[in-house]
């Protein structure tokens, strides 16, 4: 079943939007027995790319939805969980993507940035705790891949992001500064957007860099290999 989701995808004969046929229905269309079934659409639903809903009515059965995200951090947290991928491997692939996004966003003359603006100033507010602090940091640095306008990095990055964000958030608690940290991560964030917005590539480049690696320094998120092993 899974690879005739994947062939109607690819040949256009499904989109976002569409409505799968009930279970009963695939079940003969395809010649595999409803458990079968069913366990593809939780693949395909822990995967992001259909929504199941129970119940009849417009909202019932399972929808062909646009999210690469979903399935992306998925299976990367598994991998990190699973130590597939070291953390380290991880912080490294980040930082290579988000460099390459703020490149592309400053050698661009249309880059809208005044969403970024607004996730900047919502997180100038001194009342938000950690996690909705790390949250918005969060949404500023997906809202960059998502104007570079890359969807596949875009989805990676999230991935990448939600794969280790347990360890972000551990981390935070043993920051013993925390407002120290928030007004330069702040601080960091304008710097970002403003050499974006100054056509300074290389700049915007090499403050991200030195941004996120600073954070996990910080936070101490495993930013080296591991000697002998995994």
């Amino acid at each position: 079943m899974l690879d005739r989701i994947e062939s109607d995808l690819l040949g256009g004969r499904l989109r976002p939007g569409d409505r799968l046929p009930p279970e009963r229905e695939l079940s003969t269309r395809l010649g595999v027995g409803r458990s079968s079934v069913r366990e593809a659409l939780r693949v395909l639903e822990v995967m992001g790319l259909i929504r199941t809903g129970t119940g009849s009515g417009p909202s019932s059965g399972a929808i062909v939805i646009a999210t690469p995200t979903g399935g992306m951090a998925a299976l990367l947290r598994l991998q990190v969980a699973a130590r597939g991928f070291p953390i380290a491997d991880v912080v490294a692939t980040r930082l290579v993507l988000e460099e390459a996004v703020v490149r592309r966003l400053a050698q661009r003359a249309d880059a809208e940035t005044s969403p970024l603006h607004a996730v900047l100033d919502a997180m100038d507010d001194d009342t938000l705790t950690p996690d909705e602090f790390l949250a918005l940091d969060a949404q500023f640095h997906l809202g960059l891949a998502e104007e570079s306008g890359n969807t596949v990095v875009a989805a990676t990055m999230a991935g990448l992001r939600t794969a280790i964000e347990d360890y972000v958030r551990e981390g935070a608690t043993g920051i013993a500064d925390w407002t120290a940290v928030v007004r330069r991560l702040r601080a960091e964030h304008r710097g970002i957007l403003a050499a974006i917005e100054a056509g300074e590539a290389e700049g915007a480049a090499s403050l991200v860099h030195d941004h996120i690696a600073g954070y996990y320094a910080d936070a101490r998120v495993p930013r080296t290999a591991p000697q002998g092993g995994s």
